[in-house]
């Protein structure tokens, strides 16, 4: 067994949790805000991860050209804008209030961030687990091999 493959596909899934749990708080700081620096409301993000081919071209290009790859299995294909409308409140003194008397805030459901973050933080310590294990198998081989 490559161990090396086995570290690398934990490290690109600690990569794409760490990445989550930086949108849940990116989502969280700003669940208030009504406008952002460059005036536009913010929209709440989502991490899109995608499933990397063994049998891709670059793959075996790389090992054509005799460089290291070692496919993760698995990586960000972007962090995009969720397509979700502003959510409304009636606040008639705000200085942000429209002519009804409506503030528009970024639609960022509290409790779904919490569960995202949740959900996040288990996958992340569930690869840290996935890694350990493989280490420790590797270290196993390592002492099986010096004891012969």
């Amino acid at each position: 067994m490559d161990y090396t493959t086995a570290f690398a596909i934990s490290r690109t899934g600690m990569e794409i949790e760490r990445t989550r749990l930086d949108v849940v708080a990116l989502n969280l700081a700003n669940a208030n805000t009504i406008a952002g620096p460059d005036g536009e409301l913010y929209q709440p993000l989502r991490v899109l991860a995608e499933m990397r081919s063994p049998r891709s071209f670059a793959f075996h290009m790389g090992n054509a050209l005799g460089r290291m790859t070692l496919d993760g299995g698995s990586g960000i294909r972007s962090v995009s804008p969720m397509d979700v409308e502003p959510r409304r409140v009636y606040e008639p003194g705000h200085p942000a209030a429209n002519e009804s008397g409506f503030v528009e805030y970024p639609n960022v459901n509290p409790v779904s961030e919490m569960l995202e973050l949740i959900d996040a933080t288990r996958a992340y310590e569930a690869n840290i687990r996935a890694l350990n294990a493989a280490k420790s198998m590797a270290l196993a081989a390592l002492e099986i091999g010096r004891n012969t």
